[in-house]
């Protein structure tokens, strides 16, 4: 039980860079428009979810938006702000991308995490 947070996103797809991908997942997911954004990290991210193994590798970004609007535009997803200082406080995954999060916001440097 309990609810889930993560940061919104998706897949990279063939022939794409992440910087368009993470363009094209903000602006479908969320309606937003990127002005700036920049690399903060990666997380690699082994896990088994329904009976399946998975092996994914997370760019993580700072964004800043053009615009934004507080709504979802995919029905299965609830988008809400939240300040980072209660990052702690919740059940976000992957958690060592909390613990990573937490830490960039101290010290702004880049981070590589494997997580397995």
């Amino acid at each position: 039980g309990g609810r889930h947070y993560f940061l919104p996103g998706g897949l990279v797809e063939f022939n794409e860079p992440a910087k368009k991908a993470l363009a094209r997942e903000l602006k479908e997911e969320l309606n937003i428009s990127i002005k700036e954004m920049f690399f903060i990290g990666a997380i690699e991210n082994i896990f088994a979810e329904d009976k399946k193994n998975h092996h994914e590798i997370n760019l993580i970004f700072k964004v800043i938006p053009k615009n934004f609007k507080k709504i979802a535009k995919e029905g299965h997803i609830e988008f809400y702000l939240k300040p980072i200082r209660d990052l702690g406080k919740i059940l976000f995954l992957p958690k060592v991308l909390k613990e990573k999060l937490l830490k960039w916001h101290k010290n702004n440097k880049i981070f590589w995490e494997f997580s397995g």
